[in-house]
């Protein structure tokens, strides 16, 4: 099963972080009501941070029972612990070390001076194994099924670290893969798959910036995603693509919807 992508735009990125902000604490406020605990991919990048910062500083971010939140990540730049350029360091300055979180429940993926030293590929499989325990038998994947996964989109259509025409967009057998060669530095990285995206109950996808306006028109134009990674990141239940006006600009009056605010 797979969603068609439903689009919300925004004026403007903080406005669209904000209200992506209100919008994720709903849903694992949501889960925590129906399940008990939730689960969520984080992504880096300006939008994914951005969107960490506005939840922090969201007067209901308090509604959220965070020692029953499970955060695990899309991607991660493969560099040693604490390095400013990975994704897990970005998020707990944006938020996560403001934030009583189980820290047993914090899931990031290994820096290159940890237990695999640099060798990517091991890293990116004891991620994997990590997934696998903690998925359970009603669960689509190797994977647990997330309540929310979220991606950045790129200039050039990647995301997570899944690149045009590269070999992890390809995968379709491992959950986690390491990324040797990457377009963008650092050339190494862990990322998720195709498969272990789609595993999740919803997909949001970022989108912010005059720059991010072709990548946007063309992921959503019905392009393949080995040319457009971000074409092939959608949810079982629900892939949503939140875009400000400028990452809008570039889309077919009939993608865009008519009721955006």
């Amino acid at each position: 099963m797979t969603s068609s992508p439903q689009l919300v735009v925004h004026r403007d990125k903080e406005l669209m972080a904000q209200a992506a902000a209100a919008r994720l604490i709903t849903k694992i406020v949501d889960a925590q009501a129906a399940r008990g605990s939730a689960s969520v991919v984080l992504t880096g990048g300006r939008n994914g941070n951005g969107l960490l910062a506005a939840l922090g500083s969201s007067p209901a971010r308090d509604a959220i029972d965070w020692a029953r939140l499970d955060l695990w990540w899309g991607d991660e730049r493969f560099l040693p612990e604490g390095d400013p350029d990975r994704n897990v360091t970005q998020a707990r300055e944006a938020l996560l070390d403001s934030v009583p979180l189980d820290p047993a429940r914090v899931h990031a993926m290994p820096a290159s001076d940890g237990a695999y030293g640099n060798d990517a590929d091991a890293a990116a499989e004891a991620y994997a194994a990590e997934l696998a325990g903690a998925a359970r038998p009603e669960n689509h994947a190797e994977v647990p099924s997330f309540d929310v996964l979220l991606l950045g989109v790129g200039p050039d259509t990647h995301v997570a670290s899944l690149f045009p025409e590269h070999p992890g967009v390809r995968e379709t057998e491992r959950m986690v893969i390491g990324v040797h060669g990457a377009p963008k530095p650092p050339p190494t990285r862990i990322s998720l798959t195709l498969p272990a995206i789609r595993a999740a109950r919803e997909v949001w996808l970022l989108a912010a910036g005059e720059d991010k306006a072709k990548a946007a028109a063309i992921a959503l134009s019905g392009t393949g995603e080995i040319q457009a990674p971000a074409a092939g990141a959608y949810g079982r239940v629900r892939t949503l693509w939140l875009l400000d006006s400028a990452a809008a600009s570039q889309l077919p009056w009939d993608l865009y919807p008519p009721a955006s605010p």
